[in-house]
């Protein structure tokens, strides 16, 4: 029988450490009711009241007590280095106003592969690097509020 977890705390929060762990990739980690398969073939019922984004180190609370541990999956990403700290927010608008998932950084921006992209950013005049680590792109304006556990995005915006 699976475990069943209704509940989610933020890294850190727990009283003893996790009992197992699952791995899962930025889409993944976007969920509300999933079987999630754990690293040790256990498996967890996930069954929240409304959608969440989980992040790297958030815990599932177990009924009957204990915890699981979510962790971030590496990923194929392609890091984007500008030239300099204005072409960053030039890269970073043209990345934006695709609405396309970006982590973005002081020196860097890492997007998910997508030769498209790749292409479009080249020809911006950034230089473009296959890289694998850990996914976590920013939530946009439409993310809603209160916490990283809350998820919304409204498509009735206006682009100008």
């Amino acid at each position: 029988m699976p475990y069943r977890s209704t509940e989610i705390l933020s890294p850190g929060a727990a009283d003893k450490a996790p009992l197992h762990r699952v791995t899962l990739t930025h889409d993944q980690r976007h969920l509300r009711r999933k079987l999630l398969h754990l690293e040790n073939d256990d498996v967890v019922m996930l069954d929240l009241k409304e959608p969440v984004m989980l992040a790297d180190g958030d815990l599932l609370v177990l009924e009957g007590g204990g915890y699981i541990e979510v962790k971030a999956a590496q990923e194929a990403l392609y890091e984007i280095r500008p030239r300099d700290r204005l072409h960053l927010i030039e890269l970073a608008w043209h990345l934006g106003n695709r609405h396309l998932p970006a982590a973005i950084e002081e020196e860097r921006i890492l997007i998910a592969r997508d030769p498209v992209m790749r292409a479009m950013l080249e020809g911006l005049g950034a230089t473009v690097i296959e890289a694998v680590e850990p996914f976590h792109p920013l939530r946009g304006a439409y993310h809603g509020t209160g916490g990283h556990h809350h998820h919304g995005h409204g498509h009735d915006h206006q682009h100008g």
